[in-house]
């Protein structure tokens, strides 16, 4: 077993040598120091897994040994030793990024505490975890036969999403494997969930918060006249990836609220957004509004018109306050928004859409730079929240925490990695979308969807008499038996939108303090 290399520096090293041999008993090898820069020169020539760095040296001080280290050797743990408590001092130190600091007089077992936490920080993390999940893989396994209602299934999801960020920092992935079959086996349960439940939600309002009630149910109350209020509008959010820019965000704000809600079916922009705007179904919204509503077969964009809707919505709901709607789609909008929010401060509210990742998942299946930066949900993630850290987007929700807005952060629909493709027939009318199709003649595998003959009971538009929709559930995707192969692999593990899973149907609401 490899012994740990420590480098001590301290300008009376030589009372420290009891200290140095009780190290020595457990396992580490202690080389002694006993000034700054001779300590700057063995780091450069030396290879050490540690150094513990006293503060109060003469000549070369430890903050300024610490800073020379850094700049070095920037991954190199560093444990301050200091008399010193001053906050100036331990700020100074932290902010040089050191692992750890003790106060002396320290005694050995401090430091092989101190030593463990900064060396077996991650082992110790990593055998926690798997031991935790471990314990909770039955617990998870005999739940999932045990949800009856939309409350239980969003708790689940809520639970695996957890899991997935804790498992996914393991080096060992076999657990993580175990955890990607239960998730699967959990999207199988929801898709016939959704099946058996779906339509008495819309017919009876009885189900959890849908796309075309959310706007009411939990934009609506937060609404005022004395209070200026941001929503934003994340196309294509999913929870996880709300979970990953949570900290970031709350280093902005704290959080008020946090929320679900359902995504309509099909669990795509066009419809699930511009009911979220409207408050009013698909079916409902061509009703009302047939010149706002767009068929599938129309090439023309499906959403021009949601700052109507939104307008429409707001008069119906006795909103009479000035609103704006803003589509961000390239950065440089994002920033005139920054730049002029003020002038949006006598609103009652700024409804902004944000299309970036949705962009990321649609290159995903087009670009193969994009499928190697975003290969899974991981790094899917860890992209969300690099693009995130340096948007407008975070900048425009700084402003408006300065500018004493309310900030409303959601989505309209989440994103699924499709792995299973269907064989699926269709004429030539037959929509396009991957994971739902309309058509007048479609020919499917049953098991693989969710069939509505009559889309009036889904309250959808049927561009014909009575068109049929399909869902596709899980991780499934649809694809042409003309030039089959072809289709199965260009598509395969690219994330898509209009069916049926958690990740596309469950999402985040969140309210900003």
């Amino acid at each position: 077993m490899k012994r740990i290399k420590i480098l001590w520096v301290d300008d009376e090293i030589d009372l420290l040598k009891s200290h140095i041999l009780f190290l020595e008993t457990k396992g580490y090898d202690t080389s002694p120091c006993n000034n700054g820069r001779d300590a700057i020169d063995r780091v450069a020539e030396e290879v050490f897994d540690v150094v513990l760095l006293d503060e109060n040296m003469p000549g070369l001080n430890g903050i300024e040994t610490l800073a020379a280290i850094k700049s070095r050797k920037p991954n190199l743990p560093v444990i301050m030793v200091t008399k010193n408590e001053e906050e100036q001092i331990m700020e100074e130190a932290i902010g040089t990024k050191i692992s750890d600091y003790l106060i002396k007089p320290v005694n050995p077992y401090q430091i092989l505490s101190s030593l463990k936490k900064t060396l077996d920080h991650k082992s110790l993390i990593a055998e926690k975890t798997t031991q935790n999940y471990r314990e909770e893989f039955t617990t998870l396994s005999h739940r999932l036969l045990d949800l009856k209602t939309a409350n239980d299934w969003t708790q689940f999801y809520k639970e695996l999403v957890f899991w997935e960020l804790e498992l996914e920092t393991l080096e060992d992935q076999e657990w993580y494997k175990m955890f990607e079959g239960q998730w699967k086996e959990a999207n199988i349960q929801f898709s016939q969930f959704i099946e058996s439940h779906y339509e008495d939600w819309l017919l009876n309002d009885n189900g959890p918060i849908l796309s075309h009630n959310a706007f009411k149910r939990l934009v609506y109350p937060h609404l005022s006249a004395s209070t200026p209020t941001l929503l934003l509008v994340i196309d294509n959010l999913r929870l996880d990836q709300w979970q990953t820019l949570m900290p970031s965000i709350e280093e902005i704000a704290s959080l008020k609220e946090d929320k679900t809600y359902f995504s309509l079916l099909p669990t795509a922009t066009q419809y699930a957004r511009n009911s979220f705007f409207a408050g009013l179904t698909p079916l409902q919204i061509q009703t009302q509004f047939p010149d706002w509503w767009v068929a599938e077969s129309d090439e023309k964009g499906k959403n021009l018109h949601e700052a109507d809707l939104l307008k429409a919505n707001c008069i119906r709901l006795g909103f009479t306050l000035p609103i704006s709607y803003h589509k961000i789609i390239h950065s440089s909008q994002g920033q005139q928004l920054v730049n002029s929010l003020q002038n949006h401060s006598h609103e009652g509210l700024t409804a902004v859409v944000y299309n970036f990742v949705d962009m990321i998942s649609h290159a995903k299946t087009d670009m193969d730079v994009i499928k190697e930066l975003a290969s899974d949900n991981k790094a899917y993630r860890s992209l969300t929240h690099s693009w995130f850290k340096n948007s407008s987007l975070k900048e425009l929700i700084k402003k408006a925490v300065s500018l004493n807005y309310k900030v409303i952060l959601t989505t309209d629909h989440g994103t699924i990695n499709v792995e299973l493709p269907c064989s699926v027939i269709g004429d030539r009318e037959t929509s396009m979308n991957l994971r739902y199709k309309t058509g007048k003649s479609l020919t499917y595998n049953k098991k693989d969807v969710y069939a509505c003959n009559d889309p009036k009971k889904l309250e959808l538009p049927s561009p014909y008499f009575n068109t049929p929709f399909i869902f596709a559930k899980g991780n499934r995707y649809f694809v042409y038996k003309n030039n089959y192969n072809h289709y199965v692999k260009h598509f395969k593990n690219t994330y898509q939108h209009g069916g049926i899973s958690m990740e596309e149907m469950i999402l985040p609401f969140v309210v900003l303090r």
